[in-house]
């Protein structure tokens, strides 16, 4: 009897078991690997073209080293997908940016050679200090 009742709860633990694997894999994230809204579009990508940017919305700002597909003339976040920010450029304008907690975040899909960096001496349009942004060098850099 007690052979069977520890077969009985072995079955059982195995059962759960199952059951909570394939809980996890249905309640899966949709195959976005936890990325952000920005980052799913391609914000914060190197470009040649706008073609190179995941979607229409970002565009290729070509006036970044290695271009930089973000959003142009933004007046505040609401205009920028989630995770990224809209930044008070020193070049007088105002663009989304991915934003960040450390350098390796910004460039998953940037050479080596046009890195962004994870800065928060930036000027955020709606953001609280302590924030930080990807930005990428300018193409005169």
């Amino acid at each position: 009897m007690k052979r069977t009742m520890v077969n009985g709860v072995a079955a059982a633990g195995k059962l759960l078991l199952v059951a909570s694997m394939a809980l996890a894999v249905a309640c899966g994230d949709d195959d976005d690997d936890g990325a952000s809204e920005a980052q799913q579009k391609g914000v914060g990508d190197a470009c040649t073209s706008p073609s190179d940017c995941a979607e229409t919305a970002p565009e290729c700002l070509s006036q970044f080293k290695s271009g930089y597909c973000g959003i142009s003339d933004c007046t505040g976040d609401e205009d920028c997908p989630q995770g990224s920010a809209c930044v008070a450029h020193d070049d007088g304008h105002n663009y989304c940016f991915l934003v960040c907690r450390e350098k390796p975040d910004c460039n998953h899909f940037r050479p080596a050679d046009a890195e962004s960096n994870c800065v928060s001496s930036i000027d955020f349009v709606d953001r609280q200090p302590g924030s930080k942004a990807c930005v990428p060098p300018s193409a005169g850099d």
